[in-house]
């Protein structure tokens, strides 16, 4: 089944005929190519359900329209299947790649993370990447013959986008290519992109919703400023929720648009002829400089007026605290976790990593609410 979809792809396009394959071997299927049986994996997952109530830059709680890591793992699916069409490459590793990116994420975002890694400094450290990873090669409990979710060697590549020298080595062969230097697939590349295509774009339109960044402050940012304009032009008077729309769907098309072009030039320039070939490469997915140089500007403005702003640096540094306590009071009275994140070795440091699991599983409400059960007398 797998030949008949992956007939059309561009020859250095990744395989799932010529890939390492899985962990522990299964029969293929008669119906699904294996990055297919990948994604649908994923999409059955308790990790993937609970990013509906994870954070991406506003805590779930501060309102229903802002984006989740569910509603962004979608729209980097939806854009990285978009570039790898054009690329002809494969579409259903990347949706499984970009659909999953996100599984190790903490709760509260960005900040939920580094409180958890500081809380971790003693223990190995914590990192989204690696829990990611963690979560779809151990922690997911769906299959009676292995633990994990048995993905192929492609996907959870495509998954691993950042890794340390001593956490590559402890890795096996997917941490090889970061000893070695090698590039992932193209579709990993894709994937790691498109999510900076999707954040970045994505964010303006949570910023602007909520408040915290203005229209008027975006005109300074020359990739918003042109296509603000252009709208204008097209459609005389437009304005609210309108304007920013049309606005933010130009922007997110110039991006893919100039992406497309200029990896395919790569592609040719490079002369690449196999999956090997693109390993061998420097990476191949990029922006132009000119686009490039753009979408740095965007990120430093959000950084700076959104993601700094006086009122989510409140709720990071709630989360932070939630967070560490959470840690505390585990660590120290392990009795007080569920039965399955205990262990009756005594060694802390595999106590500590079942801890960081269970944390890093939260939703953003859930931890809120365990931090009541834990800390509020008033609570039971």
């Amino acid at each position: 089944m797998s030949q008949i979809f992956e007939a059309a792809l561009a020859p250095y396009a990744a395989r799932s005929t010529t890939s390492p394959g899985r962990g522990f071997a299964e029969s293929a299927s008669d119906t699904r190519s294996e990055f297919q049986r990948d994604r649908d994996r994923i999409i059955h997952s308790t990790a993937f359900r609970r990013l509906e109530y994870k954070t991406q830059v506003f805590v779930n709680h501060e309102g229903d329209l802002f984006r989740t890591r569910l509603t962004h793992s979608i729209e980097v699916a939806q854009i990285a299947r978009s570039l790898a069409r054009n690329l002809q490459l494969n579409e259903d590793l990347v949706e499984a790649i970009s659909l999953a990116h996100d599984l190790g994420h903490t709760p509260f975002g960005h900040a939920g993370q580094d409180a958890l890694n500081a809380c971790m400094k003693d223990y190995d450290g914590f990192e989204h990447n690696l829990q990611s990873l963690r979560v779809v090669d151990k922690l997911e409990q769906r299959y009676g013959a292995f633990d994990g979710l048995n993905l192929m060697f492609e996907t959870r590549e495509g998954i691993l986008k950042h890794c340390s020298l001593p956490h590559a080595q402890q890795l096996g062969d997917i941490g090889l290519r970061f000893i070695e230097k090698k590039q992932p697939s193209l579709e990993a590349q894709i994937a790691n992109l498109a999510d900076e295509i999707a954040y970045n774009n994505h964010d303006i339109d949570d910023g602007l919703r909520s408040g915290l960044i203005s229209v008027e402050q975006l005109q300074e940012v020359a990739l918003y400023e042109r296509h603000r304009a252009e709208v204008e032009t097209l459609f005389p008077g437009i304005s609210g929720r309108r304007a920013i729309n049309e606005t933010v769907r130009r922007m997110i098309n110039a991006l893919v648009v100039d992406l497309i072009d200029t990896s395919r030039a790569n592609i040719q320039a490079a002369g690449v002829k196999s999956l090997n070939d693109v390993r061998n490469a420097p990476p191949l997915v990029a922006f132009s400089e000119g686009m490039k140089q753009e979408a740095q500007a965007l990120k430093r403005f959000l950084r700076h007026n959104l993601y700094q702003h006086y009122l989510v640096n409140r709720m990071t540094s709630k989360a932070r605290r939630i967070v560490t306590d959470l840690f505390g009071i585990f660590i120290s009275g392990p009795q007080l976790l569920p039965p399955d994140y205990q262990t009756a070795s005594g060694d802390v440091s595999v106590q500590a990593r079942k801890v960081a699991d269970y944390i890093a599983g939260m939703t953003d409400r859930y931890a809120m609410r365990e931090y009541r059960r834990l800390f509020a007398v008033d609570e039971i």
